[in-house]
Order: C-alpha cells, then sequence, then structure tokens
C-alpha cells in the first residue's frame, strides 16, 4: 500500500478488483475518507427529509461533519496499524460527533472498533461480525430505540449480508451485499414510522449510513468520489418534507444540546443516560477513554451543563435551537436581502421568525462559565442566576465562529445582507463582525452601526426587515436605517449602582452617596453611542413621571410616526405601566415589551428598564402594513 493519503492508488484500485480478503489500517482509512466524501456529496438532499425525531434539517449536517471529523483524523494520522486506525477513527468520531445522528454513528464505529480488537488485519467474515456488533453497541446505546432509524437499517443490513462474507471470502462482495441489503431495510423504514410514511420520505440517519456504505462501495470499485463543499449543493426543488412536519408533543423540546466532558473516572454511559432523563429526550451517551459525550434533547441546555460538571470538566459545550432550524426550513426560498442582527436587540421570538431576522449570539460569562446569550442562557434563567449568583456576570463579543455562520447561513438564503449591530461605542461586536467578513471572505454584507443597545437595536432591525420585504435592495436599507438613526433615543434607568460601578460609568462614592438618598439615575446615549447620565430623580415612585416628561420634551412636535420598545431587567409591572401610557399618548405604529437579555441585564442589573424610541417621519412607506405586537 503507498504512503499517501489519496484515494486514487492504482495498485489497491487493481487489487480490490481482483478480490479482496483482507482490511488493514491504510484501507480502513481510505474507505472512510471516501464514504465522509460521499455522505458530504449527498448532505442536502438528508437534511430534506430529515422529519425525525425532530424535523430541524440537520440530520444531512450533522453526520457529515461527524464523518469529516473522522475522515480529517485518519488524514492526519497517515498510514498506520489497523488497531491504531480503528480506534483514532472511533476517538474521532465520539469527539467530533454532532447531533443525534453523529452520535448514533460514533457508537457504530465504537462497535465495529471494539470487535475487531488487536488484529492486525481483518478478514471479510471479521469485518461482517465487527458491523454487526456495531449495529448492536448502537441499539444497546439508546435509552428509547425506535424501529425505522438508522438503527434498523445498520442492523437488518448487517444480519443479511452476513453469510456473504463467510461464503465468499471477499470484502468488497460483503460490502455490495451490505450495500443492498442496507437500501432494502431504508426502503422499508416508512413502514415502520408513522411520521416518515406521512412525509413521504424515509429515515433520514438511516439514509446517511446508506450512504456512508455507498462511498465504500464506490471507492472499492474504483468510481470517483466527489467532495462537496458546504453550501455548494442545491437543496432541490419543491417542497421540504422537513418543513411540513410538527413535532410530536414528547419530542417538543427546544435545544439539541451536547456536552463534552473530560476526566479520569467516568461514569458508565447508562448511569448518564438514567440520569439525564430529567432534562429531556432523544438521549444519546458514548463514553471512550477519558472523553464522555452527551447528546440530549431539552429546554433546559444550561442545566445539563451544569450538572455534567459532577461526571468531570466540561471540555465543551454547544445548544441548537431547532425551533429556530425548523422555521428557517419554511423560509427556504431565496429573498433579496437578509437582516442580521445580535442578541443584543432584545427582539421576540415571533418578530423574529415573522420577519426571518437572523441573530448571532454575544457571550455571558458567570464566573468561569460561558453561555451564548439567548441560546445556551434564555433571559429568564439569566435572572436566575442573577440573583443566586455571588460574583456579578460579564459579557463579551460574539464568537467569531459564530458571527461567520450566521452571516453564512444568511447568504445561503439571500443575495445581500444587512447586520444591525449593538453599537460600536458599547462593545466591540461591530468590530467583530468586520473581522469576521473579511475572514470568511463574505460579499454583499451591509453594516450598520445602531450606536444604541437592545431595543434601540432592535427597532431599527426591524424596519430594516420591513423595508427588504418591499423590496429594497440592501445598500438603500442600509441607508435608509443610517438615516433614521440620529432619530432614535433611550431613557433609562437602574434601581441598583452595582452593576453601573463595575462597568465604570460611576465613581465608587457617587454609588454610595445616591444609594443612601434613593437617587435614581436617567441615562441616555450621546450622539456618538456612548451612555451619558442626563438627570437623577429623588424616589423610585417619581423616576416614571420624570421619564415620560423628558420624553414629550424630546417629541415635541410630535412626529407622525413613531415606533417605542420598553426592556426591563425583571422589572415587569414597570414595564407594562409604562407601556400603557406610551400607547394613551403617542399612538404609536408599535410599543414592544421585552425582557432584556443578559446582555443588557449584566450592565444594568435587575429592576431597571427603558424606553426606546425611533421617529420614522418622511420615511418611505412598505408595501405592508405595520407589525404590532
Amino acid at each position: 500500500m503507498p504512503n499517501s493519503g489519496s484515494l486514487s492508488s492504482l495498485s489497491d484500485r487493481d487489487t480490490m478488483r481482483a478480490g479482496i480478503t483482507y482490511v488493514d489500517g491504510p484501507r480502513l482509512a481510505r474507505s472512510l475518507i471516501a464514504a465522509a466524501d460521499w455522505v458530504a456529496a449527498g448532505r442536502e438532499e438528508i437534511n430534506r427529509i430529515n422529519v425525525f425525531p425532530v424535523p430541524d434539517g440537520d440530520t444531512g449536517t450533522n453526520f457529515t461533519l461527524t464523518l469529516r471529523a473522522v475522515a480529517d483524523a485518519l488524514k492526519a494520522l497517515g498510514d498506520a496499524s489497523l488497531p491504531v486506525t480503528a480506534k483514532t477513527m472511533a476517538q474521532a468520531a465520539v469527539l467530533g460527533a454532532r447531533g443525534n445522528s453523529g452520535m448514533m454513528l460514533a457508537h457504530f464505529l465504537l462497535g465495529f472498533t471494539e470487535a475487531l480488537g488487536d488484529r492486525s488485519v481483518a478478514t471479510a467474515p471479521d469485518v461482517a461480525t465487527a458491523i454487526r456488533q456495531g449495529a448492536d453497541r448502537l441499539y444497546e446505546s439508546l435509552d428509547d430505540p425506535r424501529e425505522g432509524t438508522i438503527l434498523t437499517v445498520a442492523r437488518d443490513a448487517a444480519i443479511a449480508a452476513e453469510p456473504i462474507a463467510r461464503a465468499s471470502g471477499d470484502v468488497g462482495s460483503f460490502m455490495r451485499r451490505l450495500l443492498e441489503e442496507g437500501e432494502a431495510a431504508l426502503a422499508r423504514t416508512p413502514e415502520l414510522m408513522q411520521v416518515l410514511k406521512d412525509a413521504g420520505v424515509v429515515d433520514a440517519g438511516g439514509k446517511g449510513f446508506v450512504r456512508m456504505l455507498e462511498g465504500v462501495v464506490r471507492y472499492i470499485a474504483g468510481d470517483p468520489i466527489v467532495p462537496a463543499e458546504f453550501g455548494s449543493e442545491s437543496s432541490g426543488d419543491g417542497d421540504i418534507p422537513a418543513a411540513l412536519v410538527s413535532v410530536a408533543a414528547e419530542r417538543d423540546f427546544q435545544y439539541c444540546t451536547e456536552v463534552l466532558v473530560r476526566g479520569e473516572s467516568l461514569p458508565a454511559a447508562n448511569e448518564v443516560r438514567s440520569a439525564l432523563r430529567a432534562f429531556g429526550g432523544s438521549t444519546v451517551v458514548a463514553v471512550t477513554g477519558d472523553i464522555l459525550k452527551i447528546h440530549v434533547h431539552t429546554d433546559t441546555p444550561e442545566a445539563v451543563f451544569t450538572y455534567a460538571t459532577r461526571w468531570g470538566r466540561v471540555a465543551s459545550t454547544k445548544a441548537q435551537d431547532m425551533r429556530v432550524q425548523h422555521r428557517k426550513l419554511a423560509h427556504a426560498d431565496r429573498r433579496p436581502v437578509a437582516i442580521v442582527t445580535d442578541t443584543s436587540a432584545d427582539l421576540s421570538d415571533s418578530l423574529l421568525d415573522r420577519h426571518r431576522i437572523a441573530m448571532v449570539p454575544l457571550q455571558v460569562m458567570f464566573g468561569d462559565t460561558t453561555f451564548r446569550d439567548r441560546v445556551e442562557l434564555k433571559p429568564e434563567e439569566f435572572y436566575r442566576r442573577l440573583r443566586t449568583s455571588a460574583e456579578l456576570p460579564t459579557t463579551s463579543q460574539p464568537a467569531p465562529a459564530d458571527f461567520i455562520q450566521v452571516l453564512r447561513d444568511a447568504a445561503q438564503e439571500a443575495d445581500e445582507i444587512v447586520a444591525v449591530l449593538l453599537g460600536s461605542n458599547l462593545s466591540g461586536t461591530f468590530n467583530a463582525a468586520q473581522a469576521a467578513i473579511k475572514a470568511g471572505s463574505l460579499q454583499g454584507v451591509h453594516l450598520v452601526d445602531s450606536r444604541s443597545a437592545s431595543l434601540g437595536v432592535g427597532l431599527l432591525a426591524l424596519r430594516g426587515a420591513e423595508l427588504a420585504a418591499s423590496g429594497w435592495n440592501g445598500a438603500r436599507v442600509a441607508e435608509e436605517l443610517r438615516r433614521i438613526q440620529p432619530h432614535t433615543g433611550m431613557l433609562l434607568t437602574v434601581d441598583r449602582y452595582d452593576n453601573l460601578l463595575r462597568s465604570g460609568r460611576i465613581s465608587r462614592g457617587k454609588a454610595w452617596l445616591a444609594g443612601m438618598l434613593d437617587v435614581k439615575p436617567i441615562l441616555s446615549f450621546d450622539a456618538d453611542g456612548k451612555v451619558v447620565p442626563i438627570e437623577r430623580i429623588r424616589g423610585r415612585e417619581n423616576v416614571e413621571a420624570r421619564v415620560l416628561a423628558l420624553l414629550d420634551q424630546r417629541l415635541t412636535p410630535r412626529p407622525k410616526v413613531v415606533r417605542f420598545g420598553v426592556a426591563h431587567a425583571d422589572a415587569p409591572e414597570a414595564a407594562q405601566r409604562i407601556q400603557a401610557a406610551l400607547v394613551e399618548r403617542y399612538h404609536p405604529r408599535d410599543c414592544l415589551v421585552s425582557l432584556a437579555t443578559g446582555v443588557l441585564g449584566t450592565h444594568v442589573g435587575p429592576g431597571a428598564w427603558g424606553v426606546f424610541y425611533q421617529i420614522e417621519d418622511d420615511a418611505p412607506t412598505p408595501k405592508r402594513g405595520p407589525h404590532t405586537e
């Protein structure tokens, strides 16, 4: 065998066509590399039919990324013995496992590796036994094994094809029979699961598994393997089945959550699965060496992350909003302009969905634990933590990878992007976006510095989405938002000074005196988007009236078209009173009320609230009517 990792070795092909009596390390590695490329080339079709366990349209992506992690590890390893190659493959699958399908694939490869043991070469019967034991390991790993999934396809194909390995002794003949049986088992999956039958599709995880087998068979036959880069495939014509399927009530959890734990004395997988039942469903757990990988669908990812610390050091976490993924599938048609903002914008999920606004998560840190705002730490959980935390949280701009991913996703569905972001004088988010555009070689992205925060960002993004929907191009939308921005503003008050002190907005001596005198500041933004104090009011009961009076001064003469937003840091009663007063006085186009996320809550503390306004006089009216929530 040549030392190169190339798939085009003629000597190896000729050997395989003549019959393959054994598999060694290099042959196993090249087969898996070919399989990874072939699965990647079919990623979008697998995503399209992904309706179980939840219709979030990412099974193809997760299966592909898991196999790609395996392929990358094997390429880095180079030619090695079969035991070393197999162990590298299995460990890479666990470390790189993505989503439910990736975790199931990792278990299959763990079982396959365990069955091979320390053999220097594996005969056709050895390979057949290893594949069957991989299917058995997969079945045993599941808390709720369901027929009609990758589980059925792997097991039925392995059992049906195993006799040909013993009869012929040829690995190639066995793999071709395994593929045939896998295709037959896949075709039967709709008869085993009603949701597949109703959608008119086969199981997406099973499809990924069969395509992996097909990649190996194509390599054996010398057929071309065409790798695909993400974003290069067409998603196909017509409806997307995954977009048309509703999530079963018992599986309707919001987040696909993953945790990687490192430790010397890790618990058994069964023990972990049992403990995680309290958090959600679709649980898959893998343990190998000092690695524990957890996958669970849950509504409380942060609770899972915290619970996992009892087993060892949490090395990495991930939480993807499956409901957002499902909503995106329903909006798969391409559009001229997409609007992107960040999680400081404080817009509700329903508004984001209605206007198809994507969000880049900022980061909130409690001690050594970092959460992606609104993704891994919802506002309600942030305030629960804030009330009990011994130390105040901090915030940070979005991770570069998150920025690039959200912008690339937006570019998949639109020709241009307008990104409306947290003010550049308040955060490094705007600069991070500029760096992400450069690093990702992204084109057609227009950045708008809101020079604001919270619903000041959100109201601008909302207006941008309306203009984009009315047919404006990206440059014109961005230009109009920059015209509106000087006609926006904020009046915000805080109930306590701890957070302002830590941010350096006020000196410690002044904060102590203000607290003693029950003085509440009213803050605003200057023309550059910097926070400035404009007044101090004695007594909490006097603040609301003074904010409304200051607002009357700013909005005289009365604007023809104005929007309001009231954001609060766990102060719903005050927010509701202010909203009622604003609606009565101004009859605004919108008057949104929002529980501020951790981005604002970190800096203003509990009990704070603020009014954001946006004057849209002399602005063109989009074709669609007002969207009051």
